[in-house]
């Protein structure tokens, strides 16, 4: 029997506006939007959700879910539950795992995990190297993403530095080529030179000052100069200084735009005036910097210099951020607490909940050519969020999903909740609890 279910009174945001109406699903898509629709037959389920929200599922375009490989960190079927009580209905993984997926096989590999376990929809970004281009072309764009490049060392020995080798990704990649922008030589020096006074035990609050704004203006810029000579389809991750968002332009629309830029929660909520109470714990590559570039990062995203929000969740145990400076391992959880974090602007008033829709949802779609989700659609697939706009809750371990099982927002109360989740029609997160019955699907590519 074919699944039927009618959400009444909603407010759906969609496309720029708020309106006042229902959403009826048949199967996996959306079959009706309008501002009433009658209940079908006793076979349809009502979900009657009194004014609160209805999003499109938020597509989330940066995530490490560590599996395989490095899986007593996090998995694909830990975290993309994670992802879905956090409204994320689909993401777009990184290849840095263990072995790093910077081939087809290995990058099919992956799908295959996924397939057996994620609740929320995926897609794997195939990863470069200093000398895997012929592997790069045989990409398909329908299938993948994009080539990922690490001009900056992260999690994974996966640095990409060689001139010769750039030229040929930017110039030969049939993907959209997305990059981690951080100039190595340049915090090696930071780096070599904090050691020489601390040792091991550098104080938190220099992770700025070594994950420099130079080395990121730098390597941001080596990247556009790139994208520009070859006419390359570039995706600049984690945006975190004022000087980069110069970088970018809102003079065309998303589609015509050949250079783009993502911002990161965790870019947007923290400072470097957090590191005396959260330290490693905010601990990322790029580093959480000024209040100034937290000021100026909101402003590009709200004036279309930058055109994603994502999250870069890249979970590590406790035990391992509790080891010292040069050994404590950067990145965090973010999927779970992305959507109630954004919702904390929209309650100030500092982004409307349209924007909010337009970076989380709608762009990520538009910039990759995701096939027919990112909106509220009539045919789309049916992948939507409830949120309730008033229902404060407080993240605790216990209500922490993520198999590392602390965040860098415990204790933190936001004001609004994610109530269920739905994936391709079907319901998979419903006020706290996971439901298992169903798995997501492979993202494909209009390209």
């Amino acid at each position: 029997m074919m699944n039927k279910i009618l959400i009444k009174n909603a407010r759906i945001v969609n496309e720029g506006s708020v309106i006042e109406g229902d959403l009826f699903i048949e199967g996996e898509r959306v079959a009706r939007i309008d501002s009433h629709i009658s209940q079908k037959d006793n076979n349809t389920q009502v979900y009657d959700v009194s004014g609160r929200y209805v999003l499109p599922g938020l597509i989330d375009d940066q995530v490490h879910f560590r599996e395989p490989g490095l899986t007593h960190k996090a998995n694909i079927a830990t975290e993309s539950r994670a992802a879905v009580a956090g409204g994320i209905t689909s993401y777009i993984e990184q290849p840095n795992t263990n072995p790093p997926a910077v081939n087809l096989q290995l990058l099919e590999e992956k799908y295959n995990i996924a397939a057996q376990s994620s609740v929320a929809n995926y897609g794997f970004n195939l990863g470069a190297t200093n000398d895997n281009i012929e592997e790069l072309k045989k990409a398909d764009p329908r299938l993948i993403p994009g080539t990922k490049v690490f001009m900056g060392s992260s999690t994974g020995n996966m640095l990409v530095d060689e001139q010769k080798a750039l030229e040929a990704i930017f110039s030969e990649s049939p993907l959209p080529v997305i990059t981690h922008c951080e100039d190595e030589a340049t915090i090696r020096e930071n780096l070599e030179r904090y050691s020489a006074i601390y040792g091991d035990d550098i104080p938190m609050k220099f992770h700025p000052d070594i994950r420099s704004r130079e080395a990121c203006l730098l390597s941001s810029s080596r990247a556009v100069e790139l994208a520009q000579k070859h006419n390359t389809r570039l995706h600049i991750y984690h945006i975190s200084t004022a000087e980069e968002t110069e970088l970018f332009s809102n003079k065309l629309p998303l589609k015509e735009k050949r250079i783009t830029a993502e911002a990161c929660i965790h870019h947007l909520w923290f400072s470097d005036e957090d590191y005396e109470e959260k330290g490693s714990l905010i601990k990322w590559n790029p580093a959480v910097k000024s209040e100034s570039d937290r000021e100026a990062i909101l402003e590009a995203v709200l004036d279309d210099r930058i055109d994603v929000i994502a999250t870069d969740h890249a979970p590590h145990t406790w035990e391992e951020k509790q080891n010292p400076y040069t050994k404590a391992p950067s990145g965090g959880p973010l999927v779970q607490h992305a959507l109630p974090a954004l919702m904390e602007f929209v309650r100030d008033e500092k982004m409307s909940i349209e924007t909010l829709v337009q970076k989380a949802c709608h762009n990520p779609a538009i910039l990759f050519n995701i096939k027919e989700r990112g909106f509220l659609r009539e045919g789309y697939f049916a992948d939507f969020v409830i949120v309730d706009a008033a229902q404060p809750w407080t993240v605790s371990k216990e209500n922490i999903l993520s198999k590392c099982g602390w965040s860098p927002f415990e204790g933190t109360t936001f004001r609004s909740r994610v109530t269920r989740t739905f994936v391709n029609g079907r319901m998979v997160f419903d006020n706290g609890k996971i439901i298992d019955n169903f798995l997501g699907k492979r993202l494909a590519f209009d390209r």
